[in-house]
Parts: structure tokens; C-alpha cells; sequence
């Protein structure tokens, strides 16, 4: 390595340090913020003698991770950082940021971004990264961050959607988080939700049944997590006109929550799962 490399080398260990995940975007700006050359073909060299010595890894094209070692040993990459930096409008989502909030009743191998960007599946360190498409209403009315608190965590800053709009993204598109059980367990001891942030991202998708089957949980759950009548009623007035299936998978055993216009599997008004056998 020639003296321009190995002085270029040297600074990255500050990079390094400030930041567990990066892009390369991220690094060609910071060499360039101390005086770098610009030169694309640099940052290979330097990418290539720091993966040699073992100090950072490949995530995928253009995404790196940096090598933290305990007693000689490299630890696991942190997944949700991983996740984060998939795209540049990753936002932490379903299932996943339920296990970040710590209210997921199972743990998964599956991390999930919702993000505008396409981006192709991801296997790495055993656990699969996966991109689900920001909701289209969103997009329309430039609200892809409506319910995402941002976080910062080994220099990486990163955006997780929050517990209002976890539990109504959970509700919208259940297929995403597991079965119901998973759903209604993970949810039903949360303290207490903003209330007005969930009526107003359920306004944003614009679906009624969606708006019903959040009404419905809230209802079902109030001993938990206290909600007004009114809050239940502004929900009430988004529900479908006529009766639309809770889990169209499972039309066999329902029943009919009236004030809902809600076929409801008897799975989860019995709430099965909560049998002992």
C-alpha cells in the first residue's frame, strides 16, 4: 500500500469506530469531508485491505459491516442495523419492530423494512432481510414516516415504526407478522396507545376493514389498554358498509361482530390459543 492508501487507511479507523453498518456512499463522503481524491478506485483499495485484515465484512454490494471482536473473537453484526440500512428509506416495520418494541409474543429470523426502493431478499448471518412495499396511500400523500420514531445505536442511526403503527400495519396485513394468535398476544398487554395516532394513520390507508378490525382489537382489549368510546366510535364510522371477513382464510367458523360489520373467526373471539389441553 502506497503512502496516499496507508494515510487514507489510518483515518477509517475513526470511520470505523463511528459506525457499525455503512454504505459506501457514507465512506466516499467522509474521505472526502478529510480530504480525499474522490477516486472510486481508492475506496476499492481501501475496502479491499480492510477485508483483508479482517475489519470489516460484506453485507451485500455497497453495504459493509465493521468487525467488532470480544477476546479475539467477531460478534454478530446487530440485525436491526442491518435492516436499516438495506435502503435509503428503510423503515423498521411489522413484525420486526414489534420485536424491537419488545412486544412480539415469538421471536423470528426474518427483520422486515418497509421501504419505496426496490430491493431484493437478503440472507446474512443466518437471518433473512426482507423488504415489504410502503403502503400506496402513503406514498400518494407523501406519509411513508407517519408513526417512525428515528433511533441511534453504535453510531448508526435508524427509523422504527412506532406501536400505534405497528399494531395497525399488523392489523392491515396480517400475513406479514403471523398467525393470530401471534397478533393478539403480542398486542394485548400494551399499556396504552396513542389513540389519535392510530385513527389518523388508519385514516391515511383508507380501508374500512382494516379500520374495523383495529376498532374491533381496541374494543376487545379495553381492559387493558383503556380506549374512549369515542376514539371506538371514530373507528366505527370508518367500518365497511356491509358484513367483510376478519381473515378471508378462514371463513369456516365465524361469527358476526355487528357493531363492526366483521365476520370473526370464533378462533379469535374464543381466543383458542389460550386453551390448556
Amino acid at each position: 500500500m502506497n503512502d496516499y492508501l496507508s494515510k487514507q487507511s489510518a483515518k477509517l479507523n475513526e470511520f470505523f469506530l463511528e459506525r457499525s453498518v455503512f454504505t459506501v456512499d457514507e465512506l466516499d463522503r467522509f474521505l472526502l469531508e478529510r480530504g480525499g481524491s474522490g477516486n472510486p478506485n481508492t475506496r476499492k483499495s481501501l475496502l479491499a485491505y480492510h477485508r483483508r485484515q479482517g475489519r470489516i465484512i460484506p453485507v451485500r454490494r455497497g453495504l459493509y459491516a465493521t468487525v467488532a471482536r470480544i477476546d479475539g473473537k467477531a460478534m454478530p453484526v446487530d440485525p436491526y442495523l442491518i435492516a436499516a440500512k438495506m435502503t435509503p428509506d428503510a423503515v423498521i416495520s411489522y413484525h420486526t419492530a414489534m420485536e424491537f418494541h419488545g412486544k412480539a409474543y415469538t421471536v423470528y429470523t426474518r427483520f422486515q423494512y418497509a421501504s419505496a426502493v426496490q430491493s431484493p431478499s437478503l440472507w446474512f448471518q443466518n437471518l433473512n432481510f426482507k423488504r415489504v412495499p410502503v403502503h400506496k396511500p402513503l406514498i400518494a400523500k407523501n406519509k411513508e414516516m407517519f408513526g417512525v420514531t428515528k433511533y441511534k445505536r453504535a453510531g448508526v442511526e435508524f427509523r422504527v415504526a412506532n406501536i400505534e403503527r405497528t399494531l395497525v400495519d399488523a392489523m392491515h396485513r396480517p400475513d406479514l407478522v403471523g398467525d393470530w394468535e401471534e397478533i393478539w398476544r403480542s398486542f394485548e398487554y400494551v399499556d396504552s396507545f396513542d389513540l389519535s395516532q392510530i385513527v389518523e394513520y388508519v385514516l391515511l390507508l383508507e380501508n374500512a376493514t382494516t379500520a374495523a378490525k383495529v376498532g374491533f382489537f381496541l374494543e376487545e382489549n379495553r381492559n387493558n389498554s383503556p380506549v374512549s368510546d369515542s376514539w371506538l366510535n371514530l373507528l366505527r364510522a370508518l367500518r365497511p358498509k356491509k358484513p367483510h371477513y376478519m381473515a378471508p382464510k378462514k371463513r369456516g367458523d365465524c361469527r358476526l361482530s355487528k357493531s363492526w360489520n366483521l365476520m370473526v373467526p370464533v378462533e379469535i373471539l374464543n381466543k383458542y390459543w389460550g386453551e390448556v389441553l
